[in-house]
């Protein structure tokens, strides 16, 4: 009965002398003097079905890398059963520890025992689980400890996150925890830490996506500072971007849903920051380098084709000028738009997890195309921003920006991902990193 995941009790019985029924009623009466000579009447056995969505948690967790334990009072036999089905281990395992064994084992022991690979332990007590607690951050985990009891206190006080359940959880175990699950299902813990994984890789999207703008911000500086070339951006169009049309894209990839591998990669290491020096690379040397060597690069067309050359002083106010800014500014809205969909995944192309889906991100691509247009033939605009307009032939290039971002942006990821599976996010399940 223990095998097939029930909680077996004995029941035994005897009769009682007169003597013995009226000691019964006595105020000082225990029931140690009668439990002797007892007949077996039978055994009980009492299921606490396993919730149907449990499995499916606790798969989603080992693809994730995170290891699931199962720390219970109960017989090992019944641990080891409800551990299979959940899927904790695999059917017929039998490698657990009991509480008489951890109580032989010292804090190097337990950890030897973990590295092994043991995921059940039974007959524990209070002590014992904390013992576990304990031997996990030894080994440098990160451990989420789950209970609802008394007993789960200490073990829940000395996790990095204690979680308590809401419903059937004491209020020892609910003051002891840092987390407090409403509807005690385990498998909302999964999606919790979905959710967490998704904030912060959001966060890590739209910080890539603002960087690289910086990077045509920065060029025409160095240029204008080392050359004798004219400026090609000045503080008002540097503003226009970062306090501007940046604005809402940087919105809608901080409200993207989950990516699909989001769950089936390993968790990152707890001392990586949000800005990684892979990030801050990618935006600045690679992506914001291209954006800045095109936009320059238009500049430059503009300005040749109107007569300037190389050394010549060209006024501020001069129409060429005006032009030639106008646009280095817009072409810089626009290839925002490729660097925007790129952002969108680490592995894809962005566009596959459907533009429409994301109506922050539409109006983030709608807002930089009428500022592009606007900044080179509307006026108004122009005077604020001291632009001018240019032939159609230069504004078709800016588009061409575009797919320049775009299309470079994909291929490298594309070589990446062939070139090391480990380096693109890909975790296969089993991998040593596990954990």
């Amino acid at each position: 009965m223990a095998a097939q995941g029930l909680r077996v009790l004995a029941v035994a019985c005897r009769d009682l002398s007169v003597a013995e029924a009226e000691a019964c009623s006595a105020p000082e009466a225990t029931a140690d003097f009668l439990e002797h000579d007892l007949v077996l009447a039978g055994f009980i056995g009492v299921e606490d079905p396993l919730r149907p969505e449990v499995p499916q948690a606790v798969a989603k967790c080992h693809a994730a890398g995170i290891a699931v334990m199962m720390i219970t009072g109960d017989h090992p036999a019944t641990a080891l059963a409800i551990a299979a089905k959940a899927g904790i281990v695999q059917p017929g395992c039998s490698d657990h520890l009991t509480g008489d064994q951890l109580r032989q084992l010292t804090v190097p022991g337990l950890v030897e025992r973990l590295e092994h690979g043991v995921r059940v332990f039974a007959r524990t007590t209070p002590e014992q689980k904390m013992k576990i607690v304990t031997a996990l951050k030894h080994m440098d985990k990160v451990v989420a400890m789950t209970g609802d009891g008394v007993n789960d206190a200490p073990a829940l006080k000395a996790a990095d996150i204690g979680i308590a359940m809401g419903k059937m959880g004491t209020d020892v175990a609910r003051e002891s925890a840092q987390v407090i699950l409403l509807d005690d299902n385990f498998a909302h813990i999964v999606d919790g830490i979905e959710e967490g994984r998704t904030v912060f890789q959001n966060m890590k999207k739209f910080t890539n996506y603002v960087l690289v703008s910086n990077g045509p911000e920065i060029l025409p500086y160095l240029l204008y500072i080392v050359l004798p070339v004219p400026l090609a951006l000045n503080i008002i169009h540097i503003l226009s971007i970062d306090l501007g049309t940046d604005i809402i894209p940087s919105m809608g990839l901080g409200q993207e849903p989950p990516d699909p591998e989001i769950m089936s990669s390993p968790p990152r290491n707890r001392t990586e920051g949000l800005l990684t020096r892979r990030l801050i690379l990618h935006s600045y040397g690679f992506l914001g380098l291209l954006e800045g060597l095109w936009s320059l690069f238009l500049f430059f067309f503009v300005l040749v084709d109107g007569g300037w050359r190389y050394g010549m002083d060209l006024p501020t106010t001069s129409p060429l000028y005006r032009s030639a800014t106008g646009i280095t500014l817009a072409s810089i809205f626009l290839m925002q738009i490729g660097n925007l969909i790129g952002r969108r995944s680490r592995r894809g192309s962005g566009l596959d997890r459907g533009i429409f889906r994301n109506r922050l991100l539409l109006a983030g691509i709608a807002i930089q195309i009428v500022f592009a247009w606007a900044t080179l033939y509307y006026p108004p605009l122009q005077k604020v921003l001291n632009t001018g307009p240019v032939a159609p032939v230069f504004f078709g290039l800016a588009w061409l920006g575009i797919v320049w971002i775009f299309g470079l942006d994909y291929l490298s990821k594309y070589l990446g991902t062939r070139r090391s599976p480990a380096a693109a996010g890909i975790h296969r399940p089993g991998h040593s990193d596990r954990r």
